[in-house]
């Protein structure tokens, strides 16, 4: 008799349970008929778990990485925050972080302003003889000259660090995130002060070792630092909107170059302007890098008239106002043109 193997019954395996996935603390259970259905949800439950975490991880590293070129400073909860207080994490989160590993920068600007302080203190000695000059020493009156010239040309480079930034991507990212456009201008112009005054406390501690004097004490001290830094904001303002106009670095050292010189010697920075040709001193009333020149010098004078500080200050403050509008409305101007 032949044998229908269609029929055949299939070969009877006895029940036994074999250890299940091996997870943190040990086997997920048994693997069985009778545990099929809790086996599978236990397991598409482990793996969306480990799918949020390796999520989060990636998250986390991507974060370290923007956070590390400057895009990532502001976190989710501080990107909905006032304007006050994203600046100062854009402040404190970039460009100090900045300042802080690399501080030689700093000390790279003042190399040419301590080349000048040293040699023309040296050189125009014999100025301070001059009938008309008014008298004195002619470091004590270089000094503040220098302090005001060095912020300036200083500030003059700062829209540099936004084409940097348009080159890596980082404006980018910040121009599509919720931040302040005010926040944005705030944080570099606040930068820009910070290493203003450091850079004054460094120029006027040179001065002062080779022969400078400030009968004005401390506090005219302070009010020449307070000066260089309305003059610094101001420069910075509009080399950022110039850098956001123009996008190119060329166009930013032309522009710079161009600039500051003029505005220098157009003033009574070096020289007093009873000495200078009538255009010039004409011209010399309406230029910024004068109303700085002259108020940080009359601060550190023996008889500071605080009035004619005041009035100076002022028209600086006004200066600092128009070009930081002008530089945060500049972000229109190059969002337009991409």
């Amino acid at each position: 008799m032949t044998t229908d193997h269609s029929l055949t019954m299939p070969e009877h395996r006895p029940t036994g349970s074999r250890p299940g996935p091996v997870g943190p603390v040990g086997p997920v259970g048994p693997v069985g008929p009778e545990h099929g259905p809790d086996t599978e949800r236990h397991a598409a439950e482990r793996r969306a778990a480990e799918h949020r975490a390796a999520e989060h991880r990636a998250a986390e590293h991507h974060a370290r990485e923007r956070h590390r070129d400057g895009g990532g400073a502001l976190t989710g909860s501080e990107r909905h925050a006032g304007p006050v207080r994203q600046a100062w994490v854009i402040l404190t989160a970039r460009y100090l972080r900045q300042l802080y590993r690399v501080p030689v920068v700093i000390f790279m600007t003042l190399i040419q302003p301590v080349i000048w302080l040293l040699l023309f203190g040296a050189l125009f000695k014999k100025v301070a003889e001059i009938p008309g000059f008014g008298g004195g020493n002619y470091v004590t009156y270089l000094t503040p000259g220098v302090v005001i010239m060095t912020a300036m040309f200083s500030a003059s480079w700062t829209g540099m660090a936004y084409i940097e930034d348009m080159q890596n991507g980082v404006m980018d990212r910040f121009l599509t995130a919720p931040v302040s456009r005010g926040a944005m201008t705030a944080a570099m112009l606040g930068y820009q002060g910070l290493t203003t005054v450091l850079q004054s406390a460094i120029i006027i501690g040179i001065g002062w070792g080779i022969g400078a004097t400030f009968p004005g004490g401390a506090v005219g001290i302070a009010a020449l630092i307070g000066v260089s830094v309305l003059i610094a904001v101001t420069m910075a303002g509009l080399s950022n909107w110039f850098a956001l106009l123009t996008r190119q670095r060329e166009a930013l050292i032309g522009a710079s170059t161009t600039l500051v010189m003029p505005l220098t010697f157009l003033s009574g920075a070096f020289l007093s302007l009873r000495l200078v040709p009538g255009w010039i001193a004409g011209i010399a009333r309406y230029n910024p890098v004068n109303w700085a020149a002259s108020a940080g010098r009359i601060a550190v004078e023996n008889h500071q008239a605080w009035t004619t500080v005041g009035a100076y200050s002022g028209f600086l403050a006004l200066a600092v106002a128009v070009t930081a509008a002008a530089a945060t409305r500049g972000f229109r101007t190059y969002q337009r043109s991409l």
